[in-house]
Protein backbone atom coordinates (compact mmCIF):
# COMPACT_ATOMS: atom_id res chain seq x y z
CA UNK A 1 0.00 0.00 0.00
CA UNK A 2 1.50 3.48 -0.98
CA UNK A 3 0.16 7.08 -0.50
CA UNK A 4 -0.97 7.51 -3.82
CA UNK A 5 -3.30 4.48 -5.56
CA UNK A 6 -6.04 2.36 -6.01
CA UNK A 7 -7.89 4.49 -7.96
CA UNK A 8 -10.14 7.49 -7.68
CA UNK A 9 -13.78 6.79 -6.10
CA UNK A 10 -15.48 7.40 -9.40
CA UNK A 11 -13.43 4.09 -9.99
CA UNK A 12 -15.80 2.24 -7.71
CA UNK A 13 -18.30 -0.17 -9.05
CA UNK A 14 -20.64 1.07 -7.23
CA UNK A 15 -21.63 4.85 -7.52
CA UNK A 16 -21.45 7.03 -4.52
CA UNK A 17 -23.67 10.04 -3.95
CA UNK A 18 -23.17 13.26 -4.68
CA UNK A 19 -22.82 14.74 -1.13
CA UNK A 20 -20.40 12.38 -0.25
CA UNK A 21 -18.12 12.58 -3.30
CA UNK A 22 -18.07 16.93 -2.96
CA UNK A 23 -16.99 15.65 0.59
CA UNK A 24 -14.10 14.24 -0.34
CA UNK A 25 -13.01 16.60 -2.84
CA UNK A 26 -13.27 19.32 -0.35
CA UNK A 27 -11.55 17.60 1.95
CA UNK A 28 -8.95 16.56 -0.64
CA UNK A 29 -9.49 12.86 -0.48
CA UNK A 30 -8.77 12.12 -4.18
CA UNK A 31 -7.42 8.70 -3.88
CA UNK A 32 -8.79 5.60 -2.17
CA UNK A 33 -6.71 3.53 -0.11
CA UNK A 34 -6.33 -0.41 -0.80
CA UNK A 35 -8.49 -1.21 2.64
CA UNK A 36 -11.30 1.64 1.05
CA UNK A 37 -11.31 0.04 -2.09
CA UNK A 38 -11.72 -3.48 -0.76
CA UNK A 39 -14.43 -2.83 2.04
CA UNK A 40 -16.97 -0.50 0.90
CA UNK A 41 -17.84 -1.94 -2.78
CA UNK A 42 -18.99 -5.44 -0.11
CA UNK A 43 -21.05 -3.54 2.57
CA UNK A 44 -22.86 -1.50 -0.40
CA UNK A 45 -23.76 -4.76 -1.44
CA UNK A 46 -24.77 -6.11 1.71
CA UNK A 47 -21.79 -8.11 2.77
CA UNK A 48 -20.38 -8.70 6.36
CA UNK A 49 -16.67 -8.16 6.63
CA UNK A 50 -14.04 -8.68 8.61
CA UNK A 51 -10.87 -6.63 7.27
CA UNK A 52 -7.36 -7.13 8.92
CA UNK A 53 -5.51 -3.52 8.29
CA UNK A 54 -2.80 -2.15 10.04
CA UNK A 55 -3.13 1.29 11.87
CA UNK A 56 -3.80 3.98 9.72
CA UNK A 57 -4.40 2.84 6.88
CA UNK A 58 -7.63 4.09 5.92
CA UNK A 59 -10.21 2.27 8.02
CA UNK A 60 -12.44 4.56 9.14
CA UNK A 61 -13.60 5.72 5.76
CA UNK A 62 -14.08 2.33 5.01
CA UNK A 63 -17.08 1.84 7.21
CA UNK A 64 -17.90 5.74 7.01
CA UNK A 65 -19.26 5.77 3.52
CA UNK A 66 -21.21 2.89 3.42
CA UNK A 67 -22.84 3.80 6.35
CA UNK A 68 -24.41 6.58 4.86
CA UNK A 69 -24.64 4.92 1.59
CA UNK A 70 -26.76 2.53 3.51
CA UNK A 71 -28.84 4.79 5.42
CA UNK A 72 -29.97 7.16 2.38
CA UNK A 73 -31.21 3.37 0.39
CA UNK A 74 -33.10 2.74 3.21
CA UNK A 75 -36.60 2.15 1.54
CA UNK A 76 -38.36 3.62 5.35
CA UNK A 77 -36.69 6.49 6.28
CA UNK A 78 -35.29 6.49 9.75
CA UNK A 79 -37.50 8.30 12.09
CA UNK A 80 -35.59 10.95 14.77
CA UNK A 81 -35.59 8.10 17.62
CA UNK A 82 -34.22 5.55 15.20
CA UNK A 83 -30.74 3.90 15.04
CA UNK A 84 -29.59 2.99 11.50
CA UNK A 85 -26.14 2.36 12.57
CA UNK A 86 -23.88 1.45 15.30
CA UNK A 87 -20.07 2.05 15.84
CA UNK A 88 -18.43 0.55 18.79
CA UNK A 89 -14.63 1.98 19.61
CA UNK A 90 -12.04 0.63 22.44
CA UNK A 91 -11.30 4.16 23.56
CA UNK A 92 -12.90 7.92 24.24
CA UNK A 93 -9.85 9.43 21.89
CA UNK A 94 -11.15 6.97 18.34
CA UNK A 95 -14.51 7.62 18.97
CA UNK A 96 -13.92 11.21 19.26
CA UNK A 97 -11.68 11.26 16.14
CA UNK A 98 -14.56 9.09 14.15
CA UNK A 99 -17.59 11.63 14.98
CA UNK A 100 -15.55 14.17 13.66
CA UNK A 101 -15.00 12.69 10.25
CA UNK A 102 -18.19 11.70 10.34
CA UNK A 103 -19.74 14.90 11.56
CA UNK A 104 -17.96 16.34 8.11
CA UNK A 105 -19.96 13.91 6.09
CA UNK A 106 -23.39 14.02 7.56
CA UNK A 107 -23.26 17.61 6.87
CA UNK A 108 -24.26 17.36 3.83
CA UNK A 109 -27.12 15.18 4.64
CA UNK A 110 -28.94 17.25 8.09
CA UNK A 111 -31.44 14.58 7.79
CA UNK A 112 -29.18 12.30 10.29
CA UNK A 113 -28.04 13.08 13.92
CA UNK A 114 -25.29 11.50 15.40
CA UNK A 115 -24.48 11.43 19.33
CA UNK A 116 -21.04 10.51 20.93
CA UNK A 117 -21.41 8.16 23.89
CA UNK A 118 -18.48 7.90 25.93
CA UNK A 119 -17.25 7.53 29.34
CA UNK A 120 -16.20 10.94 31.20
CA UNK A 121 -19.67 12.30 31.38
CA UNK A 122 -22.31 11.86 33.24
CA UNK A 123 -24.82 9.05 31.76
CA UNK A 124 -27.76 11.03 32.61
CA UNK A 125 -26.58 13.92 30.46
CA UNK A 126 -26.09 11.61 27.42
CA UNK A 127 -29.69 10.17 27.96
CA UNK A 128 -31.36 13.54 28.27
CA UNK A 129 -29.41 14.49 25.19
CA UNK A 130 -30.62 11.28 23.19
CA UNK A 131 -34.50 11.93 24.63
CA UNK A 132 -33.97 15.77 23.25
CA UNK A 133 -32.09 15.37 19.61
CA UNK A 134 -32.56 11.71 18.93
CA UNK A 135 -29.93 9.53 17.31
CA UNK A 136 -29.64 7.86 13.88
CA UNK A 137 -25.75 7.27 14.08
CA UNK A 138 -24.27 5.96 17.36
CA UNK A 139 -20.49 6.34 18.12
CA UNK A 140 -19.52 4.51 21.34
CA UNK A 141 -17.46 3.05 23.96
CA UNK A 142 -18.65 -0.33 24.98
CA UNK A 143 -18.88 0.39 28.35
CA UNK A 144 -20.95 3.75 28.13
CA UNK A 145 -23.08 1.87 25.10
CA UNK A 146 -24.05 -1.38 27.38
CA UNK A 147 -24.87 1.57 30.33
CA UNK A 148 -27.31 3.33 28.09
CA UNK A 149 -29.20 -0.23 27.19
CA UNK A 150 -29.80 -0.06 31.42
CA UNK A 151 -31.10 3.36 31.12
CA UNK A 152 -34.95 2.28 30.42
CA UNK A 153 -36.29 3.35 34.15
CA UNK A 154 -34.94 6.89 32.40
CA UNK A 155 -36.54 7.14 29.75
CA UNK A 156 -34.38 5.88 27.22
CA UNK A 157 -35.48 2.47 25.98
CA UNK A 158 -32.45 1.90 23.66
CA UNK A 159 -33.46 -1.70 22.98
CA UNK A 160 -36.23 -0.60 20.81
CA UNK A 161 -34.56 2.32 19.04
CA UNK A 162 -31.80 -0.02 17.80
CA UNK A 163 -34.46 -2.65 16.25
CA UNK A 164 -34.02 -0.58 13.28
CA UNK A 165 -30.29 -0.93 13.21
CA UNK A 166 -28.88 -1.40 9.55
CA UNK A 167 -25.11 -0.94 10.56
CA UNK A 168 -22.91 -1.78 13.02
CA UNK A 169 -18.83 -1.28 12.77
CA UNK A 170 -16.48 -2.92 15.84
CA UNK A 171 -13.21 -0.68 15.05
CA UNK A 172 -10.03 -1.87 16.43
CA UNK A 173 -11.70 -4.90 17.76
CA UNK A 174 -8.73 -6.74 18.80
CA UNK A 175 -8.31 -4.16 20.94
CA UNK A 176 -11.95 -4.27 22.29
CA UNK A 177 -10.81 -8.09 23.79
CA UNK A 178 -7.70 -6.82 25.05
CA UNK A 179 -9.00 -4.53 26.92
CA UNK A 180 -11.47 -7.22 28.46
CA UNK A 181 -14.93 -5.91 26.64
CA UNK A 182 -15.50 -8.99 25.43
CA UNK A 183 -18.68 -9.24 28.43
CA UNK A 184 -19.78 -6.28 27.08
CA UNK A 185 -19.94 -6.55 23.50
CA UNK A 186 -21.82 -10.09 24.02
CA UNK A 187 -24.27 -7.87 26.28
CA UNK A 188 -24.28 -5.29 23.46
CA UNK A 189 -24.80 -7.82 20.48
CA UNK A 190 -27.69 -9.48 22.54
CA UNK A 191 -29.71 -6.26 21.74
CA UNK A 192 -29.52 -5.77 18.35
CA UNK A 193 -31.26 -7.57 15.54
CA UNK A 194 -29.58 -10.26 13.85
CA UNK A 195 -30.34 -8.52 10.39
CA UNK A 196 -28.12 -6.22 9.66
CA UNK A 197 -24.59 -5.62 7.92
CA UNK A 198 -21.62 -5.87 10.55
CA UNK A 199 -18.11 -4.36 9.91
CA UNK A 200 -14.90 -5.93 11.70
CA UNK A 201 -11.89 -4.02 12.18
CA UNK A 202 -8.64 -4.76 13.27
CA UNK A 203 -4.78 -4.37 13.39
CA UNK A 204 -4.43 -8.57 13.81
CA UNK A 205 -6.52 -11.45 13.87
CA UNK A 206 -6.52 -13.90 16.96
CA UNK A 207 -8.41 -16.79 18.09
CA UNK A 208 -10.17 -14.62 20.89
CA UNK A 209 -11.32 -12.42 17.29
CA UNK A 210 -12.35 -15.57 15.46
CA UNK A 211 -14.88 -16.25 18.45
CA UNK A 212 -16.23 -12.74 17.86
CA UNK A 213 -16.19 -12.91 14.32
CA UNK A 214 -18.65 -16.45 13.80
CA UNK A 215 -20.72 -14.74 16.95
CA UNK A 216 -21.32 -11.50 15.59
CA UNK A 217 -20.95 -11.62 11.68
CA UNK A 218 -22.83 -13.83 8.87
CA UNK A 219 -20.81 -14.92 6.44
CA UNK A 220 -18.30 -12.21 6.64
CA UNK A 221 -15.87 -11.70 3.14
CA UNK A 222 -12.53 -11.84 5.12
CA UNK A 223 -10.22 -8.88 3.81
CA UNK A 224 -6.18 -8.92 4.86
CA UNK A 225 -4.61 -5.83 3.55
CA UNK A 226 -0.77 -6.16 3.40
CA UNK A 227 1.81 -3.37 2.32
CA UNK A 228 3.58 -3.49 -0.34
CA UNK A 229 6.74 -5.48 0.41
CA UNK A 230 5.51 -7.36 2.89
CA UNK A 231 4.80 -10.91 3.11
CA UNK A 232 2.06 -12.27 3.23
CA UNK A 233 2.64 -14.63 6.13
CA UNK A 234 3.99 -11.50 8.13
CA UNK A 235 2.24 -10.79 10.95
CA UNK A 236 2.34 -6.98 10.87
CA UNK A 237 1.03 -4.19 13.38
CA UNK A 238 1.94 -1.03 12.19
CA UNK A 239 3.00 1.01 8.56
CA UNK A 240 6.17 -0.29 7.17
CA UNK A 241 6.88 3.64 6.70
CA UNK A 242 6.66 4.14 10.24
CA UNK A 243 10.31 4.08 12.17
CA UNK A 244 9.86 3.17 15.71
CA UNK A 245 12.47 4.16 18.16
CA UNK A 246 12.94 4.60 22.09
CA UNK A 247 15.12 5.97 24.73
CA UNK A 248 16.20 5.46 27.79
CA UNK A 249 16.26 7.95 31.16
CA UNK A 250 15.78 8.37 34.77
CA UNK A 251 12.43 10.02 35.72
CA UNK A 252 13.34 13.19 36.67
CA UNK A 253 15.42 13.29 32.66
CA UNK A 254 12.12 12.28 30.52
CA UNK A 255 10.49 15.41 30.79
CA UNK A 256 13.52 17.23 30.25
CA UNK A 257 14.14 15.32 27.18
CA UNK A 258 11.21 15.63 25.60
CA UNK A 259 11.21 19.56 25.87
CA UNK A 260 14.31 19.63 24.45
CA UNK A 261 12.96 16.91 21.53
CA UNK A 262 10.16 18.94 20.88
CA UNK A 263 12.57 21.93 20.90
CA UNK A 264 14.43 20.50 17.80
CA UNK A 265 11.67 19.55 15.92
CA UNK A 266 9.18 22.15 16.65
CA UNK A 267 8.69 23.11 13.19
CA UNK A 268 7.51 19.37 12.54
CA UNK A 269 3.94 17.90 13.62
CA UNK A 270 4.27 15.92 16.67
CA UNK A 271 2.12 14.27 19.18
CA UNK A 272 2.55 13.59 22.36
CA UNK A 273 0.69 10.82 24.10
CA UNK A 274 0.88 10.80 27.80
CA UNK A 275 -0.70 8.21 30.02
CA UNK A 276 -3.59 10.03 31.50
CA UNK A 277 -5.84 12.85 31.21
CA UNK A 278 -4.57 14.57 34.05
CA UNK A 279 -1.18 14.46 32.75
CA UNK A 280 -2.47 15.94 29.39
CA UNK A 281 -3.77 18.61 31.17
CA UNK A 282 -0.69 19.19 33.28
CA UNK A 283 2.34 18.62 30.85
CA UNK A 284 0.69 19.59 28.10
CA UNK A 285 0.09 23.76 29.51
CA UNK A 286 3.77 23.14 30.81
CA UNK A 287 4.95 22.79 27.06
CA UNK A 288 2.29 26.00 25.90
CA UNK A 289 5.19 27.95 28.22
CA UNK A 290 8.65 25.98 27.33
CA UNK A 291 8.03 25.75 23.21
CA UNK A 292 8.30 29.09 22.02
CA UNK A 293 6.99 29.74 18.77
CA UNK A 294 4.54 26.81 18.57
CA UNK A 295 1.31 26.09 18.74
CA UNK A 296 0.61 23.58 21.55
CA UNK A 297 -2.93 21.62 21.84
CA UNK A 298 -4.43 19.40 24.23
CA UNK A 299 -6.75 16.50 23.72
CA UNK A 300 -8.22 13.94 25.98
CA UNK A 301 -11.44 12.50 26.56
CA UNK A 302 -12.85 14.53 29.42
CA UNK A 303 -12.84 18.11 27.33
CA UNK A 304 -15.69 19.62 26.44
CA UNK A 305 -13.99 21.19 23.23
CA UNK A 306 -12.15 18.27 21.78
CA UNK A 307 -12.08 18.61 18.14
CA UNK A 308 -10.68 20.74 15.09
CA UNK A 309 -7.39 20.97 16.48
CA UNK A 310 -5.30 18.84 14.49
CA UNK A 311 -3.50 21.66 13.05
CA UNK A 312 -1.53 22.64 16.09
CA UNK A 313 2.31 21.77 15.54
CA UNK A 314 2.24 19.72 18.87
CA UNK A 315 -0.74 17.81 20.13
CA UNK A 316 -0.94 16.40 23.21
CA UNK A 317 -3.54 13.54 24.08
CA UNK A 318 -3.91 10.59 26.51
CA UNK A 319 -2.59 7.11 25.47
CA UNK A 320 -2.66 3.42 26.87
CA UNK A 321 -0.60 0.82 24.02
CA UNK A 322 2.53 1.88 22.36
CA UNK A 323 1.50 -0.28 18.96
CA UNK A 324 -2.04 1.81 18.69
CA UNK A 325 -1.00 5.08 19.08
CA UNK A 326 2.66 5.03 17.51
CA UNK A 327 0.23 4.71 14.55
CA UNK A 328 -1.34 8.01 14.74
CA UNK A 329 1.92 8.69 12.46
CA UNK A 330 3.10 7.17 8.89
CA UNK A 331 -0.62 7.29 8.14
CA UNK A 332 -2.26 6.26 4.36
CA UNK A 333 1.44 5.43 3.30
CA UNK A 334 3.26 8.63 4.71
CA UNK A 335 6.82 8.47 6.54
CA UNK A 336 6.35 8.96 10.35
CA UNK A 337 8.67 8.13 13.27
CA UNK A 338 7.53 7.23 16.44
CA UNK A 339 9.85 7.68 19.94
CA UNK A 340 8.78 6.06 23.31
CA UNK A 341 10.66 6.92 26.57
CA UNK A 342 11.46 4.75 29.08
CA UNK A 343 13.15 4.60 32.50
CA UNK A 344 16.15 2.23 33.20
CA UNK A 345 13.62 -0.52 34.53
CA UNK A 346 11.52 -0.62 31.50
CA UNK A 347 13.78 -1.60 28.75
CA UNK A 348 12.73 -5.13 28.86
CA UNK A 349 9.30 -3.30 27.17
CA UNK A 350 11.60 -3.40 24.02
CA UNK A 351 11.83 -7.26 23.58
CA UNK A 352 8.36 -7.38 24.44
CA UNK A 353 7.19 -4.81 22.34
CA UNK A 354 8.99 -6.78 19.49
CA UNK A 355 8.71 -10.87 20.50
CA UNK A 356 4.96 -10.41 21.62
CA UNK A 357 3.36 -7.28 19.23
CA UNK A 358 5.71 -7.85 16.28
CA UNK A 359 6.86 -4.02 16.86
CA UNK A 360 10.85 -3.70 16.90
CA UNK A 361 11.98 -0.21 18.09
CA UNK A 362 15.61 0.59 17.30
CA UNK A 363 17.41 2.91 20.29
CA UNK A 364 17.91 6.53 19.28
CA UNK A 365 21.12 8.35 20.05
CA UNK A 366 21.06 10.25 23.28
CA UNK A 367 19.33 13.54 22.51
CA UNK A 368 21.63 16.72 22.65
CA UNK A 369 21.24 20.24 24.46
CA UNK A 370 19.05 19.17 27.38
CA UNK A 371 18.40 21.65 29.81
CA UNK A 372 16.72 21.50 33.34
CA UNK A 373 13.20 22.58 32.75
CA UNK A 374 11.79 21.76 35.80
CA UNK A 375 12.56 24.51 37.90
CA UNK A 376 10.33 26.64 35.39
CA UNK A 377 7.62 24.09 35.64
CA UNK A 378 8.05 24.58 39.79
CA UNK A 379 7.64 27.89 39.67
CA UNK A 380 4.48 27.92 37.63
CA UNK A 381 3.34 26.01 39.94
CA UNK A 382 4.02 28.53 42.70
CA UNK A 383 2.57 31.20 40.59
CA UNK A 384 -0.71 29.81 40.02
CA UNK A 385 -2.62 27.52 42.28
CA UNK A 386 -4.45 25.99 39.90
CA UNK A 387 -0.96 24.30 37.95
CA UNK A 388 0.27 23.49 41.45
CA UNK A 389 -3.31 21.25 41.29
CA UNK A 390 -3.33 20.29 38.16
CA UNK A 391 0.53 18.79 38.97
CA UNK A 392 -0.95 16.80 42.05
CA UNK A 393 -3.94 15.47 40.26
CA UNK A 394 -1.48 14.24 37.34
CA UNK A 395 0.85 12.65 39.52
CA UNK A 396 -1.52 10.55 41.53
CA UNK A 397 -3.41 9.62 38.02
CA UNK A 398 0.33 8.77 36.70
CA UNK A 399 0.61 6.43 39.39
CA UNK A 400 -2.57 4.95 39.38
CA UNK A 401 -2.42 4.65 35.40
CA UNK A 402 1.15 2.52 35.72
CA UNK A 403 -0.28 0.04 38.22
CA UNK A 404 -3.24 -0.98 35.26
CA UNK A 405 -0.94 -0.94 32.99
CA UNK A 406 -1.68 -3.95 30.12
CA UNK A 407 2.06 -5.29 30.78
CA UNK A 408 2.03 -5.53 34.23
CA UNK A 409 5.08 -7.50 34.75
CA UNK A 410 7.28 -4.94 33.63
CA UNK A 411 5.28 -1.50 34.57
CA UNK A 412 5.39 -2.64 37.97
CA UNK A 413 4.42 0.29 40.80
CA UNK A 414 6.39 -1.64 43.52
CA UNK A 415 9.72 -0.80 41.09
CA UNK A 416 8.45 3.15 40.97
CA UNK A 417 11.24 5.33 42.65
CA UNK A 418 8.75 7.43 44.13
CA UNK A 419 11.47 10.55 44.60
CA UNK A 420 12.48 10.56 41.49
CA UNK A 421 8.80 10.24 40.14
CA UNK A 422 7.96 13.31 42.67
CA UNK A 423 10.61 15.12 41.15
CA UNK A 424 9.94 14.37 37.35
CA UNK A 425 6.89 15.72 37.79
CA UNK A 426 8.01 19.45 39.71
CA UNK A 427 5.89 18.42 42.45
CA UNK A 428 6.26 20.93 45.53
CA UNK A 429 5.26 18.64 48.14
CA UNK A 430 4.44 14.87 47.71
CA UNK A 431 0.47 14.73 48.15
CA UNK A 432 -1.67 12.43 50.39
CA UNK A 433 -2.26 8.82 48.83
CA UNK A 434 -2.00 4.80 49.50
CA UNK A 435 1.00 4.26 48.07
CA UNK A 436 3.33 6.98 49.74
CA UNK A 437 1.82 6.07 53.33
CA UNK A 438 4.13 5.33 56.18
CA UNK A 439 7.54 6.18 53.50
CA UNK A 440 9.50 8.53 53.39
CA UNK A 441 11.71 9.56 50.90
CA UNK A 442 15.35 11.61 51.54
CA UNK A 443 16.18 12.41 48.00
CA UNK A 444 12.72 14.47 47.50
CA UNK A 445 13.06 17.71 49.00
CA UNK A 446 9.57 19.67 49.27
CA UNK A 447 9.34 23.06 49.18
CA UNK A 448 9.69 25.69 51.95
CA UNK A 449 6.84 27.43 50.61
CA UNK A 450 3.18 27.07 52.39
CA UNK A 451 1.38 25.22 49.70
CA UNK A 452 -1.90 26.70 50.91
CA UNK A 453 -0.91 30.35 50.06
CA UNK A 454 -0.41 29.56 47.15
CA UNK A 455 -3.28 31.98 45.03
CA UNK A 456 -5.12 31.24 41.94
CA UNK A 457 -4.51 33.45 39.34
CA UNK A 458 -8.22 33.53 38.02
CA UNK A 459 -9.61 36.25 40.79
CA UNK A 460 -13.08 34.54 40.52
CA UNK A 461 -11.59 31.38 41.54
CA UNK A 462 -9.11 32.71 44.10
CA UNK A 463 -12.31 34.30 45.64
CA UNK A 464 -14.22 31.42 45.92
CA UNK A 465 -11.17 29.68 47.57
CA UNK A 466 -10.56 32.66 50.51
CA UNK A 467 -14.79 32.34 50.75
CA UNK A 468 -14.83 28.73 51.16
CA UNK A 469 -11.30 28.81 53.70
CA UNK A 470 -13.60 31.52 55.95
CA UNK A 471 -16.41 29.15 56.21
CA UNK A 472 -14.18 26.39 57.47
CA UNK A 473 -12.26 28.58 59.88
CA UNK A 474 -15.32 29.89 61.25
CA UNK A 475 -16.94 26.53 61.33
CA UNK A 476 -13.50 25.67 63.43
CA UNK A 477 -14.00 28.77 65.83
CA UNK A 478 -17.47 27.03 66.73
CA UNK A 479 -16.24 23.54 67.24
CA UNK A 480 -13.73 24.98 69.38
CA UNK A 481 -15.96 27.02 71.42
CA UNK A 482 -18.50 23.87 71.82
CA UNK A 483 -15.53 22.17 73.36
CA UNK A 484 -14.29 25.10 75.31
CA UNK A 485 -17.44 25.48 77.04
CA UNK A 486 -17.84 21.56 77.68
CA UNK A 487 -14.35 21.65 79.45
CA UNK A 488 -14.93 24.24 81.41
CA UNK A 489 -18.52 23.06 82.66
CA UNK A 490 -17.21 19.57 83.53
CA UNK A 491 -14.24 21.02 85.38
CA UNK A 492 -17.02 22.64 87.64
CA UNK A 493 -19.09 19.52 87.67
CA UNK A 494 -16.23 17.86 88.97
CA UNK A 495 -15.62 20.96 91.96
CA UNK A 496 -19.26 20.00 93.21
CA UNK A 497 -18.61 16.52 92.73
CA UNK A 498 -15.41 16.86 95.31
CA UNK A 499 -17.14 19.23 97.34
CA UNK A 500 -20.43 16.60 98.19
CA UNK A 501 -17.50 13.72 98.75
CA UNK A 502 -15.59 16.39 101.28
CA UNK A 503 -19.10 16.71 102.88
CA UNK A 504 -20.07 12.85 103.00
CA UNK A 505 -16.01 12.09 104.49
CA UNK A 506 -16.96 15.23 107.39
CA UNK A 507 -20.13 13.31 108.13
CA UNK A 508 -18.77 10.10 108.47
CA UNK A 509 -16.26 11.33 110.88
CA UNK A 510 -18.71 12.80 112.98
CA UNK A 511 -20.77 10.30 112.96
CA UNK A 512 -18.75 7.40 113.63
CA UNK A 513 -17.72 6.83 110.25
CA UNK A 514 -21.28 5.68 109.33
CA UNK A 515 -22.51 7.50 106.32
CA UNK A 516 -26.17 8.51 106.36
CA UNK A 517 -28.42 6.60 103.76
CA UNK A 518 -29.32 10.13 102.90
CA UNK A 519 -25.93 11.04 101.53
CA UNK A 520 -25.17 7.86 100.63
CA UNK A 521 -27.91 8.10 98.46
CA UNK A 522 -26.96 11.87 97.17
CA UNK A 523 -23.90 10.40 95.99
CA UNK A 524 -24.91 8.00 94.28
CA UNK A 525 -27.23 10.45 92.32
CA UNK A 526 -24.77 12.04 91.50
CA UNK A 527 -22.32 9.46 90.15
CA UNK A 528 -25.45 8.36 88.20
CA UNK A 529 -26.12 11.88 86.65
CA UNK A 530 -22.52 12.02 86.06
CA UNK A 531 -22.35 9.16 83.72
CA UNK A 532 -25.21 10.45 81.94
CA UNK A 533 -23.67 13.34 81.14
CA UNK A 534 -20.54 11.32 79.88
CA UNK A 535 -22.85 9.44 77.68
CA UNK A 536 -24.38 12.71 75.73
CA UNK A 537 -28.09 11.44 77.50
CA UNK A 538 -28.11 15.12 79.66
CA UNK A 539 -26.92 17.98 78.93
CA UNK A 540 -24.15 20.34 81.34
CA UNK A 541 -28.01 22.63 81.44
CA UNK A 542 -29.72 19.57 82.39
CA UNK A 543 -26.87 18.50 85.14
CA UNK A 544 -26.26 21.72 86.49
CA UNK A 545 -30.30 21.97 87.36
CA UNK A 546 -30.65 18.72 88.55
CA UNK A 547 -27.92 19.65 91.38
CA UNK A 548 -29.39 22.48 92.05
CA UNK A 549 -32.35 20.95 92.73
CA UNK A 550 -31.11 18.33 95.10
CA UNK A 551 -28.96 20.98 97.02
CA UNK A 552 -32.30 22.98 97.28
CA UNK A 553 -34.20 20.09 99.23
CA UNK A 554 -30.63 19.15 101.20
CA UNK A 555 -30.59 23.04 102.45
CA UNK A 556 -33.66 23.67 103.30
CA UNK A 557 -33.84 25.78 106.65
CA UNK A 558 -33.03 23.96 110.00
CA UNK A 559 -30.59 26.82 111.60
CA UNK A 560 -26.81 27.11 110.64
CA UNK A 561 -23.89 24.63 111.44
CA UNK A 562 -20.25 25.19 110.83
CA UNK A 563 -19.72 21.88 110.18
CA UNK A 564 -21.43 22.07 107.00
CA UNK A 565 -19.21 24.85 105.60
CA UNK A 566 -17.06 23.88 102.64
CA UNK A 567 -13.70 23.16 104.06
Amino acid sequence: MDNTTDGTWDSLPVKLNDGILETLNELQFTHMTPVQSACIPLFMSNKDVAAEAVTGSGKTLAFVIPIIELLLKREEKLKKMQVGALVITPTRELALQISEVMQQFIHKFPQFTQILLIGGSNPIEDVEKFKDQGANIVIATPGRLEDMFKRKADGLDLACLVKSLEVLVLDEADRLLDMGFEASLNAILGHLPKQRRTGLFSATQTQELEKLVRAGLRNPVRIAVKEKGVAASATQKTPSRLSNYYTICRSENKFNNLVAFLRQHKHEKNLVFFSTCACVEYFGRALETLIKKATVCCIHGKMKDKLGSWCAQITILRAVAFVHRCGRTARIGNQGNALVFLLPMEESYVNFLSINQKCPLQKMPPINDVVDVLPKVKAMSLADRATFDRSMRAFVSYVQAYAKHECSLIFRVKDLDFGSLARAFALLRLPKMPELKGKTFPDFVETTVDTETIRYKDKNREKQRQKMLAELKTKEKIQFSKNHVKNEAWSKQKSKKERRQKRATKRSRREGSEIDEEDLEELLNDTRLLKKLKKGQISAEDFDKQIATEQKNKEKPAGPSHEDEDV
